[in-house]
């Protein structure tokens, strides 16, 4: 179990990325996004085109629910769950965390926490959305 950091500094901060390996020895990112009182992690990557959401500077989010900022489906914070645009009817791979009484949060997945922050901070979004962010 690997401490990451805590609820308030992702409501704070309003998400937070870091990077892990998997067992057959390959990096992932992983964000940490508000959900109502407590926070969820899912891989930082849109279903549609792989596109990531957190690409150095936050995930883009509107209303509980995380924009990927080449096409602009939206997915639930909380579900992971997509109803709109390319990425319709797909849901968000998550990443298994625990909660402390005291609000730190915990990596429990089976992929290995290597880092906070992503694979590589290079680059942005190549945006085809109609929204603003």
């Amino acid at each position: 179990m690997q401490q990451l950091t805590t609820v308030e500094t992702v409501h704070e901060e309003r998400s937070w990325l870091f990077t892990v390996r998997d067992k057959y020895g390959e990096q992932d990112e992983v964000i940490l996004v508000p959900c109502d009182d407590s926070v969820e992690a899912w891989i930082n990557r849109c279903t549609h085109e792989a596109q990531r959401f957190d690409t150095g500077r936050g995930v883009p989010m509107r209303d509980g629910q995380i924009i990927c900022p080449r096409h602009g489906s939206l997915f639930d914070s909380c579900s992971g769950y997509c109803d709109n645009g390319d990425a319709a009817d797909t849901t968000l791979p998550a990443v298994d965390i625990t909660i402390s009484n005291d609000g730190m949060v915990y990596l429990t997945d089976d992929a290995t926490f290597v880092h906070e922050g992503g694979i590589d901070e290079d680059g942005g979004p190549d945006s085809t959305s109609h929204l603003q962010l």
